[in-house]
């Protein structure tokens, strides 16, 4: 009788490559750009994103890619977004009605509040210096880099 083993550790390897993208584009344009750099085609997700924070439930954009030929998925998400939260004010003095209304920056990936957006390839046909190349020759990014599996925390937020 044959018996076969299966580790924890054969379910955690990483399968897409991560790229982060510093830019001041705004997210259809920069995945209009990246479509006219790479043979793909991102269109917007219907479907965003939702993180739950300490400070309230945030929601981030993705564009989609799907090739089911070459079985290769890319997303590009959003890193940054606000959460606006109402805040009682507790306090008996002449503003004592009002709400004050607190704005809170908060990230897709919180180890990487620099970022403006990853695109993460799943499947990757090209490598990944091909990819960091076309995008950088897009004007207003500033800076595009591998973003190396040990180095996310946040892991779990990349499962979509």
């Amino acid at each position: 009788m044959v018996h076969h083993k299966l580790y924890i550790d054969e379910f955690d390897e990483i399968d897409y490559e991560l790229i982060a993208i510093h830019t001041s584009l705004e997210d259809y344009r920069l995945a209009y750009f990246i479509n006219q750099k790479l043979p793909i085609l991102l269109s917007k997700s219907k479907e965003e994103i939702q993180i739950t924070t300490k400070r309230g439930d945030a929601n981030f954009s993705k564009y989609r890619y799907e090739s089911l030929k070459e079985e290769v998925c890319w997303s590009l998400i959003q890193n940054k977004n606000e959460i606006t939260a109402l805040d009682k004010n507790k306090d008996t003095n002449l503003f004592s009605n009002s709400d004050l209304e607190i704005v809170t920056q908060v990230y897709f990936l919180p180890e990487f509040k620099k970022v403006d957006y990853f695109l993460k390839v799943e499947n990757a046909e090209q490598t990944v210096e091909l990819i960091i190349n076309k995008i950088n020759t897009i004007d207003r990014v500033s800076t595009v880099y591998k973003v190396e599996a040990e180095a996310i925390k946040s892991k779990n937020n990349l499962i979509f």
